[in-house]
């Protein structure tokens, strides 16, 4: 089977199913694992590089307000590849490239590809989309393996954090302007031993003032600018250093949210335990991802 995947998220799913042998092309923005780096790319950015948060914010709004993505699609690569399968996405239009587009493209291959749309918005949907892929490329058993491996971490965090006094806790996924995480992370925060005290579970990602964020008083906030690493988010929370100082809160730390929090993929457990590890010192041992970078306002 020869595989296109056009989602980052997706690409860590098949890797950990087991078929990156099979997965042909990625997008420009597949860096896990290693491996995905060394494919074809198939998207590229249309917005122009060097941008502030800001100006990603209003470029982002121009562009999808006028029907048009922030990705382009190479689709004389995709015709020459010859898929048989294309995982996509139709959620977040800021995360890839359009759905409808991909399906049209899809419809002219030769191959006539079959086109799978992963659309999580809760944790336990992000597991059902590793059954769907499993189901789709024949490995189910990697899927179940994979799910129950998932699904024993999360309920040790849960039962090492049950009995404990819950932070308040406000996940912040946009600075410029202020935008607090919904999908799968409020769940995250519950399940790590905390109580998100701005997001919904399962809702999508909601703008904010900054005085909104202050009256929620939270004790811990979590920078977690969509897309970006650790370094970049510590740097991002530095430049608001004052505006986050305003908030009140007892501790500031940015985390590395392209690879533990933003996409909805098998790394989304690495995130739990480590924001266990954040929100209930002692509770959770030590964990091998990248532990967060505390703000120094």
């Amino acid at each position: 089977m020869r595989i296109v995947s056009l989602v980052p998220s997706a690409t860590e799913m098949l890797f950990a199913l087991g078929l990156g042998e099979q997965v042909v092309a990625v997008t420009h923005e597949c860096d896990y694992p290693p491996a995905a780096e060394e494919l074809p790319r198939v998207t590229r950015d249309a917005l122009p590089s060097g941008l502030t948060a800001g100006q990603i914010d209003a470029a982002v709004r121009a562009r999808t307000d006028h029907g048009e993505s922030i990705y382009e699609l190479d689709a004389e690569l995709l015709h020459e590849l010859r898929p048989d399968l294309i995982v996509t996405q139709a959620l977040c239009a800021v995360c890839a490239v359009s759905y409808e587009d991909v399906r049209a493209i899809a419809e002219e291959i030769d191959t006539h590809p079959e086109v799978i749309s992963l659309d999580p918005r809760t944790l336990g949907e992000v597991l059902g989309d590793v059954r769907t892929l499993a189901e789709a490329t024949g490995r189910r058993d990697a899927g179940v393996a994979l799910v129950q491996d998932a699904a024993a971490r999360i309920d040790r965090v849960r039962l090492a954090v049950r009995d404990r006094r819950r932070p308040r806790v406000a996940a912040l996924e946009w600075l410029d302007p202020v935008y607090v995480a919904g999908h799968w992370t409020p769940q995250l925060i519950e399940y790590a031993g905390g109580l998100d005290v701005l997001g919904m579970p399962g809702e999508h990602s909601e703008r904010r003032s900054w005085e909104e964020v202050a009256v929620a008083e939270p004790d811990v906030v979590v920078v977690m600018p969509c897309g970006y690493d650790a370094a970049r988010a510590h740097a991002e929370a530095l430049h608001f250093g004052a505006k986050l100082a305003g908030l009140g809160a007892g501790e500031v730390v940015a985390v590395d949210a392209a690879a533990y929090f933003s996409r909805p993929g098998p790394r989304l457990i690495d995130g739990l335990e480590l924001l266990g590890h954040l929100l209930q010192p002692g509770a959770i041992p030590e964990v091998a991802v990248a532990n967060p970078l505390v703000v120094e306002l």
